[in-house]
């Protein structure tokens, strides 16, 4: 399995379980990230979920380009846009699937590429002080393509997204903090139980609540003030 699911209450923990390769993304594991999704959406004993990544290395280092990028080269263009507006994104989350409960993403080493881009995908980041952040589609001659130059400059301004991903350079946990991209910094050997306490005092109100407040906040973005 290249994927935990574990509950401990109404909280669901999905960890990707990949160390030897930075937890990277390959297709078996982007499709078992969305059928978890899918069963932490569908269980209403189920709040609030985590999205973590195993080991001390890594969060998640983006797709596995081996096997992602030959099977893109198979496709036509036409056959690459189809699977683009029906299958869901990167991770499960990024494209294609609504959740409308919170979701947080707890962030452990190496956060790049389409790790980022899943964890922005995510209601809330914590982040442990080991984390380091970017999106370095650029140095390899393509763009960040599972939400990054969307959801990165909604997060944090235009300008300072632009700084990233134009650059392709990576951030600290103590940088990523101070421009928004993480709501706190915490000690490596803590991450799990402040994530854990986030959750739990979200899944403490009512859920429908909740899930109103959440809808109102990303809907509203949308949309004029009035």
């Amino acid at each position: 399995m290249t994927l935990r699911f574990d509950r401990d209450g109404p909280v669901a923990i999905l960890t990707i379980d990949r160390p030897k390769v930075h937890n990277a993304l390959d297709f078996e594991t982007s499709d078992a990230l969305t059928d978890a999704w899918i069963r932490f959406r569908d269980d209403d004993g189920l709040r609030v979920a985590i999205l973590t990544g195993a080991g001390d290395r890594a969060f998640c280092a983006g797709a596995d380009l081996r096997g992602v990028g030959d099977f893109y080269k198979k496709l036509s263009s036409s056959q690459r846009l189809r699977r683009s507006e029906q299958v869901p994104g990167l991770g499960g989350i990024t494209k294609n699937l609504t959740i409308d409960k919170p979701t947080i993403a707890a962030v452990n080493g190496f956060c790049l590429a389409g790790g980022l881009e899943i964890a922005l995908a995510c209601d809330l980041r914590i982040a442990s002080e080991n984390a380091s952040f970017g999106l370095p589609e650029v140095t390899r001659g393509i763009i960040p393509g599972a939400g990054g130059t969307q959801r990165l400059p909604r997060l944090i301004g235009p300008e300072r997204a632009l700084d990233l991903i134009l650059s392709g350079r990576r951030i600290d946990a103590e940088e990523a903090e101070r421009i928004g991209l993480v709501s706190r910094v915490v000690a490596h050997g803590d991450l799990m139980e402040e994530a854990l306490a986030m959750a739990r005092v979200i899944a403490e109100n009512g859920p429908l609540a909740v899930r109103a407040a959440k809808a109102a906040i990303w809907r509203g973005l949308d949309g004029a003030l009035e």
